[in-house]
């Protein structure tokens, strides 16, 4: 028998209902004839899904002991006797009790499986192996029973089976997932909404990886070449030249066009690792498309039009955006260049050539000097030779004319021209093979001593020697510069993978000391590489002009970062300088003055540093603009409390007593007492006010005195909630301390309360619970009041806001903003979360209390939390 197919179900978490679609998946089945066993299946309890098991044979559990207890294992041995056309088994990374045939269930799965039994399983995303980490920060909670992702992704069949957050936590509080008695627990814990949210959107991603490897199998088993525009994605072509910050920046606004579209640059190495690609503008362009959103890939191909078409089919592009060509129109008569090639061999891919500043500029005489290859002394040595070696040769065959035939002489004068190419190159071996063609002909070709040939054999001779003397030379001299360009590339490849490696590990160099900067290792690698005195990296004055002027003025240059002796005030002041950033930020070098044929890799290192000090400011910057921000906001507050909220109560206070100094009214004794009722009434608003605002400010300078100690949850919760009627509280024993100020923690809790209680409905009580999470410890207000809208969420934090309690003046809305600020003071947050079955939840954390800790510094420490599952 063959092997069976897998199907599993996976689950965006615990309860969403996977084993209830497996078995309705069986029901299916058994109604159209097929035979389906059950092999293992956990109900966890839940009425609905143990009604599905009606109808369905079992096959019995096989029953093992371990540690004085029993417990029962899938019997593998049993499903593959009773041999079904499919079987369920539930929980894929499920851990078998020791003694078992196998440490694993997905083990047990694999055995049945090569039987030739179909199988239908199930697993959540948190138990696969590639994301159990990313679940465990997320949710504070390690899964110890995990499944290799190579197991999942080989089931035939997957589907998703997934739930809004909302919906889940609605299942739960009815009571068809857990027990009531863990249905607390399990909403303050493991399943709140943001780690659903976070867990369900891991499934969908992790899913849509697997779609997409079966919709590149399925291509591939097909020979399917053409792009299949599921989703689109546009693909630009780097070069290494100027011109590729414009291709990115038009292929980031093809790409913003719609919705989702992927953006991915390429850049083609050639096969024999020569490129005139420039390392610093490959640096640049690919640090700018990353912060597009984009990704940057790296191919190597003999043929560019090739290995980029091949790249975006394999990636299923849709769009390739191209630069024009670069090269003059004369060249672009011999060669139709790679944009044209690519469009003509795209197919269904769409092809944007881009114009640029470099099109059509051909190639500059400079690039064209460097191509021609050896420098000027060989050049020179080259021509010597030929000038001292070939007359001496032909002095040499003049005297022994008699033994050499003019064939052998011309063989010697083809030795003479290869020997010149080696030393001096192309140009002095052309010199060479036309003085020696016309040496042969006036020395050695009859009639001699004349320009004059008469045999036509000896002048097919003499072209031919001409002719291949210049084409050895020409190979030779091409061989010998590829030969160079290869080792310095080899050499520039390693010193620019060394810096990428000290670059992600953060090192600093041997020499550089272990605090250094990103920046500061980048600059004391280049200066031991090179063997300099100093590296300077200097920033041109925003209010200095680029001029050639500036380059010699140390007024307009501020050192940014300097290793080595002692620091350069300027570009002129080294051997070497390198402009970055649009001459902004100048590399200098000092100690030796370093080749031309060294700056493509300088320019690298210029490139690096001038990212890595991007980066430091932005972190600077992030750092303080923080704290201004929150000042900002505060100050705004207190001034909307000071022009609004004040004058409510006043006017009210103001109003009574104006009223009971009136001559014109008689007041009655009970009208005095309700009027000077609510002058009290309003004066004591007054006061809560004028006492929130003053703490609201002391906030805001950093002079509110917290004093943060350990408490028990027990003993804090009941005094906050105080003679409130309709309040229960349920604070489970066992609970660390937390660390928090007694009178402001009151404060804050005997506010929420109260809010809870106001808008409760009657005969509703709130609940206030506690719960300990990844080492702290979270507070819980529960009502069944109204609710907010999750868009007017933020705003009750806002100062002055009422929401949905228009009518209601007994407050003045400060404080839920107060109570956040309180709770931040002592490095806590308060949150909103959505009751479910109606209502809203206040969620106060703050740190646990570390057994043993130092309680005076106020150090936080805690425990992780338990697994709900």
């Amino acid at each position: 028998m063959g092997r069976g197919s897998l199907r599993i179900y996976l689950g965006a978490a615990p309860g969403v209902g996977k084993t209830y679609a497996m078995l309705a998946e069986a029901g299916r089945r058994r109604e159209r004839g097929t035979d389906v066993v059950v092999g293992f299946v956990e109900t966890h309890g839940r009425e609905r899904t143990a009604r599905l098991l009606d109808g369905l044979e079992t096959v019995p559990r096989r029953e093992l002991a371990y540690r004085d207890a029993s417990f029962t294992e899938l019997d593998v041995d049993a499903v593959i006797r009773r041999g079904p056309a499919v079987a369920l088994i539930d929980e894929l990374a499920h851990t078998n009790v020791p003694g078992s045939r196998n440490a694993k269930r997905w083990q047990d799965i694999e055995e049945i499986l090569d039987a030739g039994i179909d199988v239908i399983s199930t697993v959540n995303v948190q138990h696969l192996d590639s994301v159990n980490d990313v679940v465990e920060r997320i949710t504070g909670v390690p899964q110890r029973e995990t499944v290799p992702d190579e197991v999942v992704r080989r089931a035939d069949q997957i589907e998703l089976i997934d739930m809004t957050p909302q919906a889940l936590r609605r299942r739960m509080a009815h009571g068809n997932v857990y027990g009531p008695d863990k249905v607390d627990a399990a909403l303050g814990n493991y399943f709140r909404v943001g780690n659903l949210t976070a867990l369900r959107e891991l499934a969908l991603l992790w899913l849509a990886d697997k779609v997409d490897d079966q919709l590149d199998r399925y291509r591939a088993d097909h020979d399917i070449r053409g792009t299949w525009e599921a989703r689109e994605r546009v693909v630009v072509a780097l070069t290494g030249g100027p011109e590729g910050d414009t291709l990115i920046r038009r292929a980031a606004r093809i790409a913003d066009r719609t919705k989702g579209t992927d953006l991915l640059a390429v850049h083609v190495t050639r096969a024999d690792g020569l490129t005139g690609a420039g390392p610093a503008h490959l640096t640049r362009q690919r640090a700018l498309v990353e912060s597009l959103g984009g990704s940057y890939h790296q191919v190597v191909g003999t043929n560019v039009p090739e290995a980029l078409l091949d790249f975006a089919r394999g990636v299923n592009a849709t769009q390739l955006v191209l630069g024009a060509s670069r090269r003059g129109r004369i060249a672009q008569l011999f060669s139709r260049g790679v944009g044209v090639t690519a469009t003509a061999q795209s197919g269904s891919i769409d092809v944007h050539l881009v114009t640029h500043e470099e099109t059509s500029q051909g190639r500059r005489w400079k690039a064209l000097r460097t191509a021609w290859g050896v420098p000027a002394k060989r050049r020179n040595a080259g021509f010597a030779a030929a000038a001292a070696g070939l007359p001496l040769l032909t002095f040499f065959l003049d005297h022994t004319r008699d033994q050499l035939s003019l064939t052998s002489e011309i063989l010697l004068f083809q030795a003479a021209v290869i020997g010149v190419a080696m030393i001096g190159g192309l140009f002095p071996a052309i010199f060479a093979a036309i003085a020696g063609s016309l040496l042969l002909n006036y020395y050695f070709t009859p009639p001699l001593y004349t320009f004059t040939i008469n045999q036509p054999e000896a002048f097919l001779q003499l072209m031919v020697y001409v002719v291949v003397g210049m084409t050895v030379s020409t190979i030779v001299d091409v061989t010998a510069r590829k030969s160079r360009e290869a080792a310095r590339a080899q050499t520039e490849s390693q010193i620019l993978s060394i810096l990428a490696g000290d670059i992600l590990r953060g090192d600093a160099p041997a020499g550089g000391r272990r605090d250094s900067t990103a920046l500061a290792g980048i600059l004391e690698r280049l200066r031991e590489t090179y063997g300099l005195a100093s590296v300077t990296l200097l920033e041109r004055d925003p209010d200095e002009p680029a001029t050639p002027d500036t380059l010699r003025d140390p007024d307009a240059w501020i050192v940014v970062a300097t290793v080595g002796g002692e620091p350069c005030t300027s570009p002129d002041a080294g051997e070497t300088d390198i402009l970055v950033d649009d001459d902004a930020l100048a590399l200098v070098l000092r100690g030796r003055t370093l080749p031309a044929a060294d700056r493509r890799v300088l320019e690298a290192f210029a490139a690096q540093a001038a990212v890595a000090l991007r980066h430091r400011r932005l972190a600077e910057a992030a750092e303080q603009v923080r704290p201004l921000a929150a000042a900002d906001r505060m100050r705004t507050a207190l001034l909307n409390a000071v022009s609004h909220d004040l004058r409510t109560p006043l006017a009210s206070a103001k109003a009574a007593v104006d009223s009971l100094r009136s001559p014109d009214v008689d007041w009655s004794a009970e009208d005095q007492d309700e009027l000077v009722a609510t002058a009290a009434e309003s004066l004591e608003r007054l006061d809560r006010l004028v006492a929130n605002l003053l703490d609201m400010s002391r906030l805001q300078a950093g002079s509110l005195g917290v004093t943060r100690r350990p408490l028990a949850a027990e003993d804090i919760v009941p005094r906050a909630a105080g003679d409130a009627t309709g309040v229960r509280i349920r604070v489970p024993d066992g609970l660390p301390e937390l660390l928090a100020d007694p009178a402001l923690l009151e404060r804050v809790l005997a506010n929420l309360i109260g809010n809870a209680v106001r808008y409760s409905p009657p005969g509703e009580p709130v609940l206030v619970t506690a719960s300990a999470h990844a080492g702290r410890l979270e507070l819980r207000v529960i009502d069944r009041g109204p609710g907010i809208p999750p868009a007017d969420r933020d705003r009750v934090f806002e100062p002055f806001q009422r929401l949905g309690d228009r009518d209601n003046h007994t407050g003045v809305g400060l404080g839920l903003a107060l109570s956040r600020g309180l709770t931040e003071a002592m490095d806590g947050t308060i949150d909103i979360e959505e009751t479910p079955g109606g209502g809203l939840t206040m969620v106060v954390t703050l740190p646990a209390a570390e057994p043993g800790g130092d309680l005076a510094a106020g150090v936080p420490g805690g425990r992780e939390g338990d697994e709900e599952s």
